[in-house]
């Protein structure tokens, strides 16, 4: 086996939420490949440079940029429609685009809690179906972004936690569904990484991730695309259903003095 299965060549990508972050690192790494890819925010002023970078950079794989709200059923039906007639069809879709704010359970109000669910799960639904028939043609995949807030719970979180686990139900329900239909879905649920969020959040840079120890307390975009590119490759092709968690492993004690 060479790395050539871990490539991601000649295909068509959706990234949403790929204005910056994870999103933004996946895309690129897909156009690094020769992934003609398709990046989405809600901003059109926010995906214009991504795009514009990747066309602009040595990237093999060709950029379009669309606005789009994944909570809007019409703009994520013109976003895949945009993608067909701009590339000629649709093979890999990454469900990335979400958000979250900390609060008490108690102090959540409804409107704060339909619009974590909405854009993190009904979002994941909207693309998801809507790039289904599309995917269906070529034997495509779906890779889910979701978090270990969706499998092990987040306190002061527990509306984006309910969601990010349906997200996981979602990806092992529809994998059962599709996989006759030649289409592989699959979830990475990320620990902390290390992006403008996270930094504002937590006071921690990528340029202060250490890699020389295995206290892996914070990860790097990259290094989540490396593995949204390996889901998205023939190399996984044994990997159907599955939610990866990608969180390091913190130390757990400090090293004895005597």
């Amino acid at each position: 086996m060479t790395t050539e299965r871990f490539r991601v060549d000649g295909e068509v990508a959706i990234v949403t939420g790929s204005s910056s972050g994870i999103g933004r690192a996946i895309a690129e790494r897909f156009a690094a490949d020769g992934v003609d890819v398709v990046v989405c925010s809600r901003e059109q002023g926010n995906v214009d440079p991504v795009a514009e970078g990747i066309e602009e950079s040595d990237a093999p794989g060709d950029a379009l940029a669309v606005e789009c709200d994944v909570t809007d059923r019409e703009a994520v039906d013109a976003l895949v429609e945009a993608t067909v007639e701009e590339f000629g069809g649709l093979d890999v879709l990454v469900n990335n685009a979400g958000a979250s704010f900390m609060a008490n359970f108690d102090d959540i109000s409804p409107n704060g809690w339909e619009t974590i669910v909405d854009i993190n799960l009904t979002g994941t639904y909207h693309c998801t179906n809507a790039a289904g028939e599309h995917l269906k043609e070529g034997g495509g995949i779906v890779v889910n972004l979701s978090s270990v807030a969706g499998v092990q719970g987040a306190p002061y979180m527990s509306h984006y936690a309910a969601a990010k686990s349906g997200v996981n139900a979602l990806t092992s329900s529809l994998a059962f569904e599709w996989a006759p239909e030649g289409v592989r879905v699959n979830c990475i649920a990320p620990g902390f990484v290390a992006t403008e969020g996270v930094e504002d959040q937590m006071g921690v840079s990528a340029e202060e991730v250490d890699r020389e120890t295995v206290d892996r307390r914070m990860g790097t975009v990259e290094e989540i695309a490396d593995l949204a590119q390996f889901l998205a490759s023939p190399a996984s092709s044994y990997l159907v259903g599955e939610t990866i968690e990608a969180a390091g492993k913190p130390a757990i004690m400090e090293e004895p003095t005597a």
